[in-house]
């Protein structure tokens, strides 16, 4: 395995695929002249020329449909949108058009298109830049949601996306951007990581915690500092909540008899509610204490980090809802 920068897996991922195959271009605004907004596209352009790197006009709603038309036509578009928060200004063409239009023409039409954008907080980039509204996109029948959690995640998990005969939303948090992950495998290497298969990052017997994206690089950290006070937590990254493993929840959760969900979308009406509602008849009689779940709190973020950072879950506040839920202090 190699150490690779989360953003330069996402690019390799890129390179590899529109190498693999001519059908597949990228559009998006500043994609191609100054490689992306986060720089995972950078030197694409001078290599793929400009008909399959294409600076858009700033225009979501524009953007999306012509990826939209592209894949009806055959071919296979990776579309970025700067942040994940204009998902909104584009949604008529995201999710009554790209997610529906399979459905609606009996399957003789299919949208193999990928959107790529960032999302989360902790940047100081205020309320309109700053969301995690994975939880929207998962709601609406017709679209697979990814959530990658490190580099090779992200490079294993993107070559799947693109090569999905479905529409894919890929939600890549901007605060692992220039985290340096030691799990991409060696250059030249073809993985593709499967849909729907939650990875067990941690092994344990006293607690599941359930998470996805960055939460899950946190939840890792606050269950090695809870190894050495004797708390062994199991930790699962779900890696897609559009397909959701089930059946990987479950069977931990009858293992541990315990489970907390960490996400960072907002707690109300989230994935969280949802992964609860999907297990419990099978874990109601396993569990030895209620499901609890943390998630950003139901607020618009602040600009101000002192006021932002708080709302977040992060590793300490993960660390004593784990230490709560075991020990009960």
């Amino acid at each position: 395995m190699r150490e690779l920068m989360y953003r330069d897996a996402v690019l390799e991922a890129l390179d590899e695929e529109m190498a693999r195959d001519a059908s597949v271009f990228m559009m998006g605004e500043d994609v191609g002249l100054i490689g992306g907004n986060f720089k995972c596209s950078v030197g694409l352009m001078d290599k793929y020329g400009d008909l399959r790197m294409k600076d858009t006009p700033i225009s979501e709603q524009a953007i999306i449909g012509m990826g939209v038309g592209a894949a009806l036509t055959g071919l296979r578009p990776i579309v970025e949108l700067m942040f994940a928060d204009f998902i909104m200004v584009c949604g008529d063409q995201l999710f009554n058009q790209m997610a529906k239009i399979t459905y609606m023409s009996g399957g003789q039409c299919n949208v193999p298109m990928v959107v790529r954008t960032p999302l989360g907080g902790g940047r100081s980039s205020a309320a309109q830049h700053s969301q995690s509204i994975h939880a929207w996109a998962a709601h609406i029948p017709g679209v697979k949601v990814v959530l990658p959690s490190t580099s090779g995640e992200a490079k294993g998990l993107l070559k799947t996306a693109i090569r999905d005969n479905n529409p894919v939303l890929f939600f890549e948090h901007k605060m692992l951007y220039t985290t340096k992950f030691n799990d991409v495998p060696e250059a030249g290497e073809d993985v593709c990581i499967p849909f729907g298969k939650a990875r067990i990052v941690i092994e344990g017997a006293d607690i599941t915690v359930a998470a996805n994206s960055i939460m899950t690089v946190k939840a890792e950290k606050a269950i090695k500092k809870l190894q050495s006070e004797g708390i062994s937590a199991e930790l699962l990254d779900l890696r897609t909540v559009v397909p959701l493993d089930t059946a990987a929840i479950i069977k931990s959760v009858k293992k541990t008899g315990k489970l907390l969900i960490v996400d960072e979308g907002h707690t109300r009406f989230g994935i969280s509610g949802e992964i609860i509602a999907r297990i419990m008849p099978d874990v109601f009689y396993d569990l030895e204490a209620p499901v609890e779940r943390l998630g950003t709190a139901d607020v618009p973020l602040p600009f101000s980090p002192a006021l932002e950072l708080p709302l977040i879950p992060d590793d300490k506040k993960i660390a004593a809802k784990i230490r709560s839920m075991v020990t009960g202090r």
